[in-house]
């Protein structure tokens, strides 16, 4: 109605054809193609061509109904990407991420996440993997009904994580562990990023900075090792590996219930030997350099569990 108006005042000389697409928000020459259209066809010649017929890429009804139900069967509890994942690698799907979110959106399984604020300018990256890895531990209930501690041992420089261990509770033993298992299989690092747990620093007043001199049994540990500790003051310094627990939390209790894994002995050979390879394949991120600084240990006259244990 709005055009027709305008195309009177235009056909009476009242506006020129470059005010008349002005006022309709269109450039002239759509202008002119549209009055074309409105003279040989009336108002239906203004109507989208597009409108009465389906998209050359549009899925059939079939495929989205089989994804939808897909999700409600079986990873009703699963987060998009984790889902896609399963999607892509078990299911062989061919579609996007972005069209699969749509779906499960539309069906009113995912909601759509709100704008995010500023954020925090994050630290930059280790250029070279080993110059810095990360250490922490998070209680969580892996499994139904139970809580245990999962020690992470996680490079700086590409998130890929070379040690998780399942324990009753953190402490000294399975700090030891995690380094251990990096040693053996890396080599020595040079250093560790942790938190201000009292198995890793003397802290004399809560709150304080930690006692650099005043060692703990792994403090001391580290120190015969060569390798630097670094402590964090609040859970932003720990972004990092804070968001990494954000996501293991998301995707490992689904994983180990669909293995039907309950018992922590068992849990540890799964995360061991099939979990870890395909997580750090996933979300491991490129180094800017491909060289490493590991140095290989040689286990010659020293052993490392006599450094790697509690000395009295």
């Amino acid at each position: 109605m709005r055009f027709e108006e305008i195309y009177q005042w235009q056909s009476e000389r009242k506006l020129t054809n470059e005010e008349a697409a002005e006022m309709l928000g269109v450039c002239e020459r759509t202008y002119r193609r549209w009055c074309l259209r409105y003279e040989e066809e009336g108002v239906a010649g203004l109507l989208d061509g597009r409108l009465d017929k389906a998209a050359h890429n549009c899925a059939p009804v079939d495929e989205v109904i089989e994804v939808i139900s897909l999700y409600e069967t079986y990873y009703i509890n699963f987060s998009v990407s984790h889902f896609y994942d399963r999607y892509r690698d078990v299911h062989k799907g061919q579609r996007s991420y972005t069209w699969v979110k749509s779906r499960l959106q539309e069906a009113g399984f995912v909601r759509k996440a709100k704008k995010r604020g500023a954020h925090r300018r994050k630290r930059e990256r280790r250029p070279l993997k080993g110059m810095m890895l990360h250490q922490d531990a998070s209680k969580h209930e892996w499994v139904e009904g139970q809580q245990w501690d999962l020690v992470v041992t996680m490079d700086d420089a590409d998130n890929e994580i070379y040690s998780a261990i399942f324990v009753e509770e953190e402490g000294t033993q399975s700090s030891f562990q995690g380094v251990q298992e990096v040693i053996e299989n890396q080599g020595l690092f040079c250093s560790l990023y942790t938190d201000r747990g009292s198995h890793y620093w003397t802290t004399k007043k809560a709150g304080a900075k930690v006692e650099s001199k005043e060692l703990t049994q792994f403090g001391r540990a580290m120190q015969q090792l060569g390798i630097e500790m670094i402590a964090a003051y609040s859970p932003e310094a720990r972004g990092r590996s804070e968001r990494m627990f954000r996501t293991l939390q998301g995707r490992l209790p689904k994983e180990l219930a669909l293995s039907g894994i309950r018992e922590k002995e068992e849990a540890n050979r799964y995360m061991a030997e099939l979990f870890l390879p395909s997580f750090n394949a996933r979300f491991k991120v490129k180094t800017e350099e491909e060289i490493t600084s590991f140095v290989p240990w040689l286990d010659s006259h020293v052993k490392l569990r006599e450094i790697l244990c509690v000395q009295s």
